[in-house]
Parts: C-alpha cells; structure tokens; sequence
C-alpha cells in the first residue's frame, strides 16, 4: 500500500542550501545534510516506511530547539520531532522537504528530589535509565514498555506509552507530573510540575499523547515510586485461549489488580522459550504471565488465590517465581517476544489495538480466521489485564505482494478492535500506521474537533504533519481564527 505523504514544498527544497546554512548558524555542531549520513534518520520502528529527511538538527538546550522551531515557523519549514526512533506506528518518518529535529542529545537526569519522590529528566534519557539512577533508593519508574532500554523518555511521552507493569501503576500520563514544552513559535512553556493537581486547565493531559503534533518537549518531571517489599510471579498455562480468557476476567472481577497480566498464545510461547530460555511450559496453547506485589502478606494471599481462580479455569500448570531472579527470567521472554518473531520469519508487522477483556477469546478467534484468509500467520502477545492486543503478524517483504497483505490484515484486526468496542491503539500511537483508520472510531466532528486542538498549538501546521489525522483541514476551513502580530493567517481566503 502506498502511503501517502504531504506533497513536499518545492519551494523549500530549492532553498535547502539556505536553510542548512541558516540552522548551522543555531545549532554549529548539530546539522547533517550530507546524503549517507542522513540514512540512519529515514524510519522508525516502523520500517516498511521510509523517506530521508531535507536534513536532521541535533539541538543541545531548550534555547536551540525555540531558535530552530521559531526561525522554522517564520520560514515555512516543517518539523518532525524524533526521539530514539523506537516508534511502531511510523511517529517519526521524515518528510523530504523538513527538518527532523533529533532530541539524542538531551540525555541528562538534571534533579532527583527523594523527599518529593520526583525525578526532572531530559527528553532523550533512556525509560530504563531513569530506574537504575533510583534504584539504590528503594525507587523506580513505574512505566516500562519492552523496548524500555533504548526508548526515551520524550517519545515515551509523545506516544503515552505503557508496558507490562501499566494495568496497576498506570501508563505514561499517570506517572508524568509536569513537562517543559516548546511551541512551534519558539514560546517555551511550563505545563504542571512537582505537585500532583496543577491549577487551570489540563494542557498537560493534551500533551501527553500528542504524537509531536503540538509542541517539543524538552524536559519531563515524572513520579518515583517506592519498589514493592515482595513481588511475585505466576506462570499460568492453559489448554485453550478461551480459559485463559475467563481466568483473566474472574482475576479482576474478584477486585485482583496484579502488578502485570500478560498473555501469550501457543506460537509466542515457543518463540520467546526458544530465544530467551525462560523455563515456559511448551505444551500450552496460552500462557498467563501474572505478577501479584505489595507487603509480603498480602502478596502470599493474593497468589494462592489467582491460582484459585487459575486451577478453577482448567489451568493445567501453575508455576510461581521462588526469587526476584527467576521472575526476571519470566518477564524477560515476554519482554523479548518481539525480537524473538524475527528468529522464525524474514519479517514481521507489530500491530496495537485494545478490546474489551470479555471479548478476547472471540477477537483471537476470529484473528486465527482472519490469518486463513490472508495466507498470513500471527502470534499473539498481549497486555491481558487490560486489552491491549499486540498480533504480529508474519511475512517476507521479498516476496511480491506480502507486504500489502501483512498490512491489509493488520487493518482488518484494529477494524474488529474498534466493532467490538475498543480501540485503534493502546500505547504504540496512530503515526502513519493507523491515520487512515481513523475515521472507523471517529465521527468527522470528532476529528475536526482534535483537529482544532492541533491549531490552537500550531496554527501554521508545521509541526509533523502527515500524522495521525486522515485529512489535516487548515485552521481557517476548521472556523478558528488565529490573529498574530496582527495579521490574519490565510489572507487569500474569502472571509465571511
């Protein structure tokens, strides 16, 4: 499928000399151009799509991002934010004719406030880096998404990512108190901070998620929580996904919320015991990953009941965790599934979309049905505690046509996310993967309305365009008008 990209700017491109000359001058040890050194920048995650970039900035303090964004936004020249690059829904492709706007250089923690039990970081710190300069302290940082060693605490905001630990300790928006945000017009802006309920409006809930389309973060105060005094966990299989699905119900209606409730099918299982070596019982059609923690006390009880509901669903194996150790060992298999696909096909296509839990076995069936009709296999690995389905599905981009098949699947499995009451995405964001599924969920009132979002942020709508939205109408055919310096936007327009 070919994907479709704003119409690059001619205009722009013939002033490219112009324009690397103009960023050197901000940021003199930050700019590439050169053709070769450019490839490294031309995808994310999502690497069936790419496209260079016109060139890459690599900014060092707050004050050279506003002087980019602002010299940009007074040019004309569109921006992509990029973090690490970790992004499965295509967040970070570049257009031919912008600038992409690398945040690797921001990699400091600036303050960790123990009291407070708060940590001020820069955007390209690592997720896992902000735990290992805590960890002596008895801290942590509660959000940890399988790519958590290489994914930066800017993109984990821009996406609000989760992992597997979000069904209790919450996704990224639970755990971010407050960010420093630039805006397109280089205005730099404080939104919330150490204290827990910010006054006035919740911008900093609008941020968080945004995908890069409103602003660029530049630092992030997140929340610190104390580590657990006992944390254990459960190897649950089963004979059938159906009974694996019915245990993970009675978990939670039984006012059960484990620490992480993960889920992986037959093929997931042999996949990861064979990269990670995890110990995982390999003649169980599913596999329930479940961590209880808390005081030792009420851990000890809250096990021995999940294994109550567990053998009560026909588990056929229960195993738990005897050290802190082996229960590493269990959630590394899980964590390196996706790297462990890539040991039994060429390729794969990692999708993101969340159902209601009581809809999991009838969604996974017809998925199984689903891969029949397209000729595509898939395995399954998936927060099961709260419905976030993570298929990947199988194929070889050498062979002509798979590609479109492997992506004509995976649109159909986030349709039936959204037909049986969830959603398209529940951590990896919309990007270019899911932009034009939007408007299965979506009213177009519903867009036009975040669409408005969006210009009150960025009128100009320079900031990673050709994301999320099917069709970006411009802030005047939207009813707003935006008066700046005392110009209308748009002056061509008929106003009426």
């Amino acid at each position: 499928m070919a994907l479709c990209m704003p119409e690059p700017d001619a205009g722009v491109l013939a002033r490219r000399g112009a324009i690397v000359a103009a960023l050197r001058r901000i940021v003199p040890d930050g700019v590439i151009d050169d053709g070769d050194c450019l490839a490294p920048y031309e995808c994310d995650g999502l690497t069936a799509y790419r496209q260079r970039p016109m060139v890459v900035v690599l900014p060092e303090t707050t004050a050279q991002v506003a002087a980019v964004l602002a010299w940009c936004q007074a040019n004309g020249v569109k921006v992509v934010p990029r973090g690490a690059g970790t992004s499965l829904s295509g967040g970070a492709l570049p257009l031919v004719d912008g600038v992409l706007l690398g945040m690797a250089r921001f990699n400091r923690i600036l303050e960790v406030d123990y009291p407070e039990r708060v940590a001020v970081v820069q955007p390209g710190v690592t997720n896992l880096a902000i735990t290992r300069a805590v960890e002596d302290a008895g801290l942590y940082y509660a959000p940890d998404p399988s790519s958590q060693i290489a994914c930066t605490i800017g993109g984990n905001v821009a996406e609000n990512s989760g992992g597997v630990h979000c069904l209790k300790y919450g996704l990224t928006s639970n755990n971010v108190l407050g960010v420093e945000l630039v805006t397109m017009e280089g205005e730099v802006l404080r939104l919330g901070g150490k204290g827990l309920e910010p006054q006035g409006l919740d911008l900093l809930g609008v941020v968080v998620g945004s995908e890069g389309l409103l602003g660029v973060v530049t630092e992030v105060t997140v929340r610190l929580l104390p580590k657990p005094e006992t944390a254990k966990a459960l190897l649950i299989g089963f004979s059938n996904v159906e009974s694996a699905g019915q245990c993970v119900a009675e978990v939670i209606g039984a006012g059960i919320i484990p620490a992480g409730m993960e889920m992986m099918d037959r093929e997931a299982v042999h996949a990861a015991e064979a990269f990670v070596g995890a110990g995982y019982p390999l003649d169980v059609e599913a596999l329930l990953i479940v961590e209880l923690d808390g005081p030792e006390a009420e851990c000890v009880h809250l096990v021995g009941e999940v294994e109550r509901i567990a053998r009560a669903n026909g588990a056929v194996s229960v195993r738990a965790s005897r050290d802190d150790a082996e229960r590493a060992v269990f959630w590394a298999g899980r964590k390196a599934a996706f790297p462990a696909a890539g040991r039994i096909s060429p390729d794969y296509y990692c999708m993101d979309g969340t159902i209601p839990r009581r809809r999991l076995p009838e969604v996974l069936r017809r998925m199984k049905e689903l891969s029949a009709q397209f000729g595509l296999g898939v395995i399954n690995v998936f927060h099961a505690g709260d419905g976030n389905l993570h298929p990947l599905i199988l194929y070889d981009a050498n062979r002509d046509g798979e590609l479109e098949q492997a992506e004509a699947f995976g649109a159909e499995i986030l349709k039936l996310c959204v037909e049986v009451g969830g959603v398209l995405t529940g951590e990896h964001g919309v990007g270019v993967e899911k932009r034009d599924l939007m408007p299965t969920m979506f009213t177009p009132v519903d867009l036009a309305h975040q669409q408005r979002v969006k210009c009150a942020f960025d009128p100009s709508l320079l900031l990673n365009p050709g994301k999320v939205f099917p069709q970006l109408h411009r802030c005047a055919e939207l009813g707003r008008m935006h008066v700046h310096g005392g110009q209308l936007p748009h002056p061509e327009l008929p106003r009426i």
